[in-house]
């Protein structure tokens, strides 16, 4: 399985770091603006596989001509949020961007299954389907699945358990939009608030930990300048569902067609992953309140669409 990465920040560093430490790539290749850096960091890395327990991929450091017939291309590049900035504020420049990264990604890869990263995600992955002949079930955004993970792991803190026990979705899109399903939420199979009152859990404040999924990531990026482990795992998740053709059902952006209502615009809803990337959307019933919160995201989608000239 080749995998290249484009862009070697903060994110697409780690995820290199992910793979290498996994047995999901035989060969990796990272790809930046910066040669210099995306050199160094492959060396770096060569340097960590004498004690490395897993697979032993071929590292490459390199231009688009490196990436040829590879099977996973993850987009990280873009221009970044800076302090005070939200990500809608990229919706323009990113698109320039992206327009660029998908026609050379399918020149050189046309089989490829493309992860986008790059901010506003949901959006992107919509300019790279609109600019490619890349099949949508294909071309993935990394949607919510990040903001998914906050929320297991603030759920999980509130009752005490394992975040693996706790199921769960963020969905709409990744931005202050996305909204939790409760109705599709529970923990070790109980709805959570049955969980809590059997347990002896002080209720769960909804509307808080809403908050708190959204504003986290702000407060992360606001402390160190950048947010990467989370949002790497989530590609890495991505991945590996992919390569290990789990049929795992993940919150990814996928272009909808009529699903939940919405034609025409990617948004994130649960997903069937495998080999050949978005497999099935799967079909879930909301609340009605759900539904308008459903309803808000698709607006803002489309806003943010306008914004990147789709």
């Amino acid at each position: 399985m080749k995998i290249s990465v484009i862009g070697m920040g903060a994110v697409g560093t780690e995820v290199v770091g992910h793979l290498l430490a996994s047995t999901a790539a035989s060969e990796i290749v990272a790809v930046d603006r910066n040669a210099e850096k995306a050199q160094a960091e492959i060396w770096d890395f060569a340097h960590t596989t004498s004690f490395i327990y897993a697979k032993n991929p071929r590292l490459i450091a390199g231009g688009w001509p490196e990436t040829v017939n590879s099977d996973i291309v993850v987009i990280t590049a873009g221009a970044q949020l800076e302090r005070g900035q939200n990500r809608d504020s990229l919706a323009e420049v990113n698109s320039r961007v992206v327009k660029d990264l998908i026609e050379r990604t399918e020149a050189t890869s046309p089989n490829a299954i493309v992860l986008m990263v790059t901010n506003p995600v949901d959006v992107m992955a919509q300019v790279a389907v609109a600019h490619s002949s890349y099949p949508k079930e294909r071309v993935i955004s990394l949607g919510t699945i990040v903001d998914t993970a906050r929320f297991m792991r603030i759920v999980s803190d509130h009752v005490g358990i394992d975040p693996k026990n706790i199921f769960g979705y963020v969905l709409g899109d990744h931005s202050h939009t996305g909204f939790v399903p409760w109705s599709l939420c529970n923990v070790c199979g109980l709805d959570v608030d049955t969980y809590c009152a059997l347990n002896g859990v002080a209720p769960i404040d909804r509307t808080a930990v809403r908050q708190r999924v959204l504003q986290i990531g702000l407060d992360i990026f606001a402390g160190k300048g950048n947010t990467n482990h989370g949002i790497a795992a989530s590609v890495f998740r991505i991945i590996r569902a992919i390569t290990g053709n789990e049929r795992s059902v993940l919150p990814v952006g996928t272009l909808l067609e009529g699903e939940y209502g919405v034609d025409g615009a990617v948004m994130s809803v649960p997903c069937v992953i495998g080999r050949r990337g978005v497999q099935k959307i799967i079909a879930c019933r909301f609340t009605d309140e759900e539904q308008e919160a459903f309803d808000v995201s698709h607006a803002h989608v489309r806003e943010l669409m306008a914004l990147a000239g789709l």
